[in-house]
């Protein structure tokens, strides 16, 4: 099955078609996937909406190689996991689709990368390999061909004086970092910043106390003298992101969408505005799986936008091991 036409949907019902075909390629292509859905008593037949398709709970990208075609990997994307915890692994047999979806996605959100000098503070995820939020960093440091693009391991004073001489030439800049870096910075100095989105992009990865969103972005905004807080919703087992351009609320891609769980009956979807479990759908996934129940906890609005809340106390998780392959 090859990507045609996922970075072409333009409407509900191209996206829906889309959903049907790629879930009947799953269940003919990927083992685990398959198992799972027979594990549920879900015909394939009788799939006839999106809303009817089993999501994968994204722990067994832990335990299993979750792959719908017998193509080699290019590249195995993990999780960071916690220590003494499994990370998760993607494998990733077509790199062009995920290059595709990224900058696709990234540009329908804030335009040419090529307009943008892009500074990246992400420390815990270059200090190890695998990353595909470093994958996918490098690769628009690299597209923005400006020549202050590039990594700031833990080097807080020269991204000071960086991010000063690009105001100073009122060049557009993203600032992309994990949430404890850009505290951290926030922190030590003290900016007034008119050119430049900061985006966080989560993770306190143990380093500082866990902050609800809220508090976190009043923080970032007041040490970098900005109005909004961007941020980015992604994760090793997607190959697409969504994007908040402040507000909080975050907006898919159109080949990408989500839909909300009950947690005490994973099966049952919850109407807008309740707060579940998040299910991402993520076409781009084709050659592994593109419907996955995750940890995270939110909700959906009317708009199409949604809210991420928390994540799973592990206590709270029912109906995620309903089966041990």
């Amino acid at each position: 099955m090859g990507p045609k036409g996922i970075f072409d949907i333009s409407s509900k019902t191209e996206f829906e078609t889309k959903c049907l075909e790629i879930f009947q390629f799953q269940y003919q292509n990927n083992g685990v996937y398959q198992r799972f859905c027979d594990y549920l008593n879900v015909k394939p037949e009788r799939i006839d909406t999106l809303t009817k398709i089993p999501f994968l709970p994204i722990q067994f990208f832990k335990e299993h190689k979750v792959v719908s075609t017998l193509d080699e990997e290019e590249i195995i994307f993990t999780s960071s996991g916690t220590t003494g915890s499994v990370a998760s692994k993607h494998y990733v047999t077509d790199l062009s689709l995920y290059k595709q979806s990224y900058l696709k996605g990234f540009e329908s959100s804030y335009g040419p990368i090529k307009n943008y000098c892009v500074l990246a503070l992400l420390p815990s995820y270059l200090e190890r390999d695998g990353s595909s939020l470093i994958y996918m960093v490098n690769d628009l440091i690299n597209k923005s061909k400006h020549p202050f693009s590039g990594f700031f391991l833990n080097d807080l004073p020269k991204l000071e004086s960086v991010l000063r001489e690009l105001e100073a030439q009122k060049q557009k800049t993203l600032l992309i970092g994990v949430s404890f870096a850009l505290l951290d910075f926030a922190e030590t100095f003290k900016l007034e910043l008119e050119h430049t989105i900061v985006m966080e992009t989560g993770g306190m990865k143990g380093r500082r106390k866990e902050l609800i969103r809220k508090e976190l972005h009043e923080q970032l905004k007041r040490g970098f003298g900005v109005k909004q807080i961007h941020s980015e919703y992604g994760m090793t087992e997607l190959l697409s992101q969504a994007y908040s351009l402040g507000d909080s609320l975050f907006n898919c891609p159109p080949w990408m969408k989500i839909l909300v769980r009950d947690t005490e009956d994973p099966l049952s979807l919850l109407p807008i505005g309740k707060t579940g479990g998040i299910n991402v759908i993520d076409l781009a996934n084709v050659n592994s799986c593109s419907f996955i129940a995750t940890q995270d906890l939110g909700k959906l609005y009317e708009s199409g936008k949604f809210e991420v809340l928390g994540r799973f106390d592990h206590s709270d998780i029912r109906g995620c091991n309903l089966m041990a392959l």
